[in-house]
């Protein structure tokens, strides 16, 4: 009876041991992904912000200025590239909505971001793009991979259409969490005038004519969860300007948006949230199921270790009985 308990555990101890590595390197990879039909907003201010007056052409002190950003997962878009690629897809249709402090429209920026569900790797497919020009992305958006390590990432910045080095600046910790720091500094860069003006009968075809440019910069900033790659908070001290032709007077220079942008605060208190809860689904896979398994495997085993060593023990010889006293004949009266 011993040494088939012994045997049993023999045999759970192994199937244990060998689901520890297979959870964390086979199943966690496949399992982990960014579910298609995410949505997510978030809401950022710059407070105070220099913003241009384009009925005098002049930059103005404004109390803040707020930006909405959206995520919306495109469910049939992504299952009819994952078709075509036999991958699993994840399409967003992102919107960066800025507007002024009287609530108007500053700029808005569409774009769509086609990326694997397992790595954030972008995936090429038709309708890529940022403000209806198609683009060709490569780095990461919006979210860094699972289990994010300590290194530089190439990351894509949206207004200039080319990625660019992002740099892990060190580990800090951000309301309790422990996190990565990540910073990008994109010099000043020439950029395309956004499709919607924020002044009716005002085309960027008609500024172009005109001899205008746009020029961007910006130093971006991310702290980013290590398990989920989910930033928890986000800034940027963001600076936007219009330089030379007609429309300047003397072909100067004239800020169109400067601020330092940040999350706030309850959008900062509903992401930490909800990367807590999903945190702890990752860690279940990467972590405590594995090294749960592995230990569970090694208690089998020694428990099977001391059956079969029990078994084998020699058992002790049965004492002699008695020998019968003499002259009395068993079982006479």
């Amino acid at each position: 009876m011993r040494r088939t308990a012994s045997l049993v555990l023999l045999g759970l101890a192994a199937f244990f041991t060998a689901l520890s590595p297979l959870m964390r390197w086979y199943a966690f990879p496949r399992l982990a992904k960014i579910p298609p039909s995410q949505y997510q907003d978030m809401v950022l201010q710059a407070r105070p912000a220099t913003l241009l007056d384009y009925g005098t052409m002049k930059a103005r002190r404004v109390p803040e200025v707020t930006i909405v950003q959206t995520l919306k997962g495109d469910v049939a878009e992504a299952h009819r590239i994952e078709r075509s690629t036999g991958r699993d897809v994840v399409v967003w249709n992102a919107l960066s909505y800025v507007a002024g402090p009287d609530g108007k429209m500053v700029s808005e920026i569409p774009e769509r971001y086609i990326f694997d569900a397992h790595s954030q790797d972008p995936v090429h497919a038709a309708g890529e793009m940022v403000d209806g020009d198609p683009v060709r992305r490569s780095g990461i958006e919006y979210k860094w991979p699972f289990l994010t390590e300590k290194r530089d990432y190439s990351y894509f910045d949206p207004q200039t259409r080319t990625s660019a080095p992002i740099h892990y600046k060190g580990t800090r910790t951000f309301h309790g969490l422990e996190v990565y720091y990540f910073e990008q500094t994109i010099p000043w860069t020439k950029v395309p005038l956004p499709k919607k003006m924020p002044v009716k009968g005002i085309t960027p075809q008609a500024v172009e004519k005109m001899g205008t440019t746009r020029w961007y910069s910006t130093t971006r900033m991310f702290w980013v969860d290590p398990v989920t790659g989910a930033p928890v908070n986000g800034e940027e001290i963001h600076k936007e300007e219009l330089r030379g032709g007609q429309l300047l007077p003397g072909g100067g220079k004239v800020t169109a948006f400067a601020g330092h942008v940040k999350m706030r605060a309850d959008y900062v208190d509903s992401t930490l949230a909800l990367v807590t809860s999903q945190r702890t689904l990752v860690l279940l896979l990467t972590s405590y199921l594995p090294w749960g398994f592995l230990g569970l495997g090694a208690i089998l085993l020694a428990l099977s270790l001391h059956l079969e060593a029990r078994g084998r023990r020699p058992r002790p010889a049965p004492a002699p009985a008695p020998p019968a006293a003499e002259g009395v004949v068993s079982g006479a009266p």
